[in-house]
């Protein structure tokens, strides 16, 4: 079974979307949201069922929780432990597998669409989103784990610099919190018992459904997953995002080169200048070695391997984050050329050449972006999960070949502001 299996996955890594990603959507009697992809090409069934769960909604004091919450739905359900949930997922050929951040933590599913299979994997994951048993000995076993990572983390300057960073674009925010020793050492059973009532709930509940199955078949999965979910309650408001003061920070570390990373919270998922802010970044640093930061940095005068940039838009506005890495004799001077980099392109926006270069490499690149139902799966769950238009992957296209110099310069200038840029360099004192 496994084998079969892993020869399918393989099939559809390899299968070209075709063009056109039909999404059904509609509401389960359980009060959760449903987006269906209905796909024969290949005997799989993909499930993901996001909460609205993530790390934003830690409790005080308590930053981890709700990754601990999630990453111990499958460590025990009903009368089953750890090794019988893996073994049966064994004997059923399924992958179950998470995932979390600071907005929602998700559960996925893959199996085969042959009766047998998909039910007894249907039926696990069933057990494992409403009722977890959260087993002392796990939860001890995954803390340990868990300080010891950390604890070698805060030795390493990247990890240094992406916890200090997130604490200062965010100051006195969820987004800024990240877990501590002392934060998951005050984790408790009970904790995840009651973040799981209060959070794991259907109305809280995004289900994602790709592959061999129909309308109606996703339909029944999709009550049968979530009509006996705790009641719960509405998610509590999470703060309105603040902007910083500009200000630069500097760590001292042994390392040998500068970490350094520059950003400010910028945008919200379904903005309305997102489109303008991703084609316009992959000219500024998002498109590797035609970007101006990688000619600038490296090309012209070697200070850096790798400089680079990104939105990641999340709830509330995420951030906009520049990273590089250099020698610490040449650290100020790195960071002039970044600074100087960033504000031409804030004045000029990108040239016709880089607008047209950015354009095709991103038109271009959605076929691969879409080709396997996995992929497709990531985004039918982020366009459920965020409320963005059902034909957002068939506009993309469209969305991205509209987008003119003019409004690249706008949307940079509403969304990146020089002072409220924070700066932070690890062992570059």
């Amino acid at each position: 079974m496994i084998k079969n299996l892993f020869v399918l996955l393989l099939a559809a890594t390899a299968i070209v979307a075709q063009a056109g990603v039909k999404i059904e959507h509609w509401t389960a009697p359980s009060g959760a949201r449903v987006y269906f992809v209905e796909n024969h090409e290949l005997p799989i069934l993909d499930v993901q069922v996001d909460f609205v769960a993530g790390a934003a909604l830690d409790p005080s004091g308590k930053a981890g929780l709700a990754g601990m919450t999630r990453g111990l739905l499958d460590a025990g359900t009903g009368d089953l432990d750890e090794e019988q949930i893996a073994g049966r997922l064994v004997d059923l050929g399924a992958i179950i597998s998470g995932s979390g951040d600071f907005d929602r933590s998700a559960l996925n599913l893959r199996t085969l669409s042959s009766k047998t299979e998909k039910d007894g994997a249907l039926d696990l994951l069933q057990l494992l989103l409403n009722k977890p048993t959260f087993p002392d000995a796990v939860l001890t076993r995954e803390k340990a784990q868990a300080i010891a990572a950390l604890q070698q983390a805060d030795t390493q300057p990247e990890s240094l610099a992406a916890k200090r960073f997130a604490a200062a674009i965010y100051p006195d925010h969820p987004y800024g919190a990240s877990p501590t020793v002392e934060s998951v050492t005050a984790i408790n059973r009970g904790d995840l018992v009651v973040f799981h009532q209060k959070n794991y709930s259907a109305g809280r509940a995004v289900v994602s459904i790709m592959g061999d199955v129909s309308r109606h078949e996703a339909e029944v999965i999709a009550q049968r997953l979530t009509e006996n979910l705790p009641a719960g309650e509405a998610a509590a408001a999470v703060p309105q995002v603040k902007l910083p003061q500009r200000e630069t920070i500097r760590i001292p570390h042994p390392a040998a080169q500068s970490h350094i990373l520059v950003g400010a919270p910028a945008v919200k998922r379904g903005d309305p200048d997102y489109f303008a802010l991703l084609v316009g970044n992959y000219s500024l640093g998002g498109g590797g070695f035609v970007s101006r930061l990688m000619n600038e940095v490296r090309e012209k005068r070697g200070y850096a391997y790798d400089v680079h940039s990104y939105f990641a838009p999340r709830k509330l506005e995420g951030p906009f984050e520049i990273g590089l890495q250099t020698k610490r004799s040449q650290t100020n001077d790195a960071l002039k050329v970044v600074e100087s980099t960033v504000s031409g392109f804030l004045k000029t926006g990108p040239t016709e050449s880089e607008l047209k270069a950015a354009k095709q490499n991103l038109v271009d690149g959605l076929a691969l972006r879409i080709d396997s139902n996995a992929k497709i799966l990531g985004y039918l769950s982020t366009i459920g999960f965020y409320g963005l238009p059902l034909d957002y992957l068939d506009t993309f296209p469209a969305k991205v070949n509209a987008v003119t110099a003019a409004q690249v310069r706008d949307a940079f200038a509403r969304h990146v502001q020089l002072e409220h840029l924070v700066t932070v360099i690890v062992a570059g004192e």
